[in-house]
């Protein structure tokens, strides 16, 4: 049973329901090993959407590792069927989400402890925690933050945001399966800090899920990787 989330797709089995102030990544690390792919965990929660999902890829660590980026576009598909088309949802390098300029979360990827780049992991577990109201906040308190429901996310819940995220993660991850990766990484780049300035060129290296940046006509090449797998 999804214990309070809508209905969901028979390849979330099981889906473990935490309660408030549960870790859903943490559990959903313990989980990995014995329950293996499609096991979601989601905290019960009125004030912030934290779920996480285990895979089982079939590439190296290294290769996989993109699967951060699908989870970051399925947030933004989410956010985008559920919230006020006209609030801008942009992110930051690599995991970082943005609501209308203020941070309200952002999504980690974490495979076992020691596999090595070039191996196959035998799991992932990719998650997202992004905040969805707080009653105590003051806006002007901390104004690089935010929450959804201060930027107009009042017609639905946690419980559904964390739904629609978990769909739009295994569409995101079947498009990369079956069209490329290159379809998922441009919607990441799509949302990527729009303030990249003119000449530049952006992409995501297959092999690596790092952040590749070329600038002018000589297209210098920076290369920015993502965080170290926890």
């Amino acid at each position: 049973m999804s214990e309070g989330l809508p209905d969901l797709p028979s390849v979330f089995t099981p889906i473990i329901a935490l309660r408030e102030g549960g870790d859903a990544m943490a559990r959903a690390l313990a989980e990995a090993p014995v329950q293996g792919a499609g096991t979601l965990v989601w905290a019960r929660s009125w004030a912030r959407i934290e779920a996480a999902v285990v895979l089982e890829p079939e590439q190296t660590l290294a290769a996989a590792r993109p699967a951060l980026l699908a989870a970051m576009a399925a947030f933004a598909d989410a956010a985008g069927a559920l919230g006020p088309p006209e609030v801008p949802l942009t992110f930051d390098w690599p995991a970082t989400i943005r609501v209308n300029g203020g941070v309200v979360g952002a999504a980690r990827l974490a495979a076992p402890p020691g596999c090595a780049e070039d191996a196959v992991p035998d799991w992932l577990v990719v998650g997202i925690e992004v905040a969805f109201a707080a009653p105590d906040h003051d806006p002007g308190h901390d104004p690089g933050r935010s929450t959804l429901f201060e930027e107009g996310y009042t017609d639905t819940t946690p419980a559904e945001m964390t739904a629609a995220w978990a769909r739009h993660l295994m569409a995101n991850l079947a498009d990369w399966q079956a069209r490329g990766l290159r379809v998922v990484a441009d919607r990441y780049l799509a949302r990527l800090d729009p303030a990249a300035g003119e000449g530049v060129r952006r992409g995501i290296d297959p092999a690596t899920g790092d952040l590749v940046i070329e600038r002018g006509a000589a297209r210098q090449r920076h290369v920015l990787a993502q965080a170290v797998a926890a």
